[in-house]
């Protein structure tokens, strides 16, 4: 008899990032010994049998999970310590400890030594320090990422699973939407993000109950972040009052049409910046700066889409440039009628100057 649906589901999830990442391991240009000039006593003889190869294979490689202690993440922990070894890849976890509740410090101890008993290696705990830049849930991410990340670095990881689910990513489009922050929004969160595909999230396709069901049939202990019941935090408000509103309007299937909305949207917006990548050197002069003419005539999606690269190669926060921002810039491009400059996040200025749109911090 084989394991529960539900630990079959996240399993195989996990399974098919772990192939993908040992295609691109092995795919990588494997390490060379130093070969002198001159031969030397240890090299055998002219005719003799060469060696099959002088390529040192590359180690295993080493999967992070990104662990809360959740029912989500503790799914993926544990699916990660069964898949891995049958694979041949070194598995370990990280927990973030963001100091924002009282005992938080032992709560990451729990959650070290269950992903120890798990059979994960290494496991760390990393305590963060949360700013307040662009809201509690904003900086509480922000902070996190940067101890994942930094934890990767330390270990050599190749790539951290982390365990956002199909429910996690209908809540991130409908709040894009409330955002107005255009199509990028709306496709929601990648399978595969960070820089050189660092990060991988296998459980998109799956829902929030699958993860907590693979949970409860493995005795895993699960611990349910009083956070995410808070209605003090937007997301929580979402999760508890709004999607349930919106299933009671139109339905079910709500969760299952935003994650496909989202999966539509990154296509599209895919699209739509290499278009963009590959029409910006077509509209700069030769001093590298931008044309308005040249600007005026592309479509406004993909203008707008240059405009922003250029507002954040000159120092713009990308967190912090909002739709509001781009669209002000565009209409020194557009509605030209002799306007002065405009002021973007991170002491960034555009302003129009002899046909050409400038766009430089101070």
């Amino acid at each position: 008899m084989g394991p529960h649906p539900a630990v079959a589901a996240i399993r195989l999830a996990v399974r098919r990032v772990l192939h993908d990442l040992l295609t691109e391991h092995h795919r990588a240009p494997a390490a060379v010994p130093h070969a002198h000039a001159h031969s030397t006593p240890d090299e055998p003889p002219p005719g003799s049998r060469p060696h099959s190869s002088t390529e040192v294979p590359p180690p295993p490689p080493l999967v992070l999970v990104a662990c809360s202690g959740g029912a989500d993440s503790m799914a993926l922990a544990s699916a990660l310590a069964f898949e891995a070894p049958k694979l041949g890849v070194r598995a370990g976890g990280v927990t973030v400890d963001h100091g924002l509740q009282t005992g938080s410090d032992l709560r990451a101890a729990e959650v070290v030594q269950r992903l120890r008993e798990l059979g994960l290696d290494p496991v760390d705990s990393v305590a963060v320090t949360v700013g307040r830049t662009g809201g509690p849930e904003a900086a509480a991410r922000d902070a996190r990422y940067a101890a994942l990340d930094t934890a990767a670095e330390r270990h050599g990881a190749a790539a951290v699973l982390l365990g956002h689910t199909r429910d996690d990513q209908a809540e991130t489009v409908l709040l894009g939407l409330a955002r107005g922050s255009g199509i990028r929004s709306l496709s929601g969160m990648a399978a595969v993000s960070g820089a050189g595909g660092r990060y991988r999230r296998p459980f998109l396709e799956l829902d929030r109950q699958t993860a907590r069901k693979a949970c409860m049939v493995q005795s895993l202990p699960v611990w349910d972040d009083p956070h995410n019941a808070d209605p003090a935090y937007t997301r929580s408000r979402l999760r508890h009052e709004g999607l349930p509103a919106l299933e009671k309007a139109l339905g079910k299937g709500v969760v299952e049409a935003l994650a496909r909305t989202a999966r539509l949207s990154r296509d599209d917006a895919d699209a739509l910046d290499s278009w963009a990548g590959q029409a910006e050197a077509t509209v700069r002069d030769a001093a590298g700066l931008l044309e308005c003419a040249k600007l005026y005539a592309l479509p406004p999606a993909v203008r707008r889409r240059i405009l922003r690269r250029a507002a954040i190669a000159a120092g713009a926060p990308a967190g912090s440039l909002f739709a509001r921002h781009i669209e002000e810039v565009d209409r020194l491009i557009t509605g030209w009628r002799g306007q002065g400059a405009i002021n973007l996040p991170g002491k960034v200025v555009a302003r129009r100057q002899g046909g050409r749109l400038v766009i430089r911090q101070g």
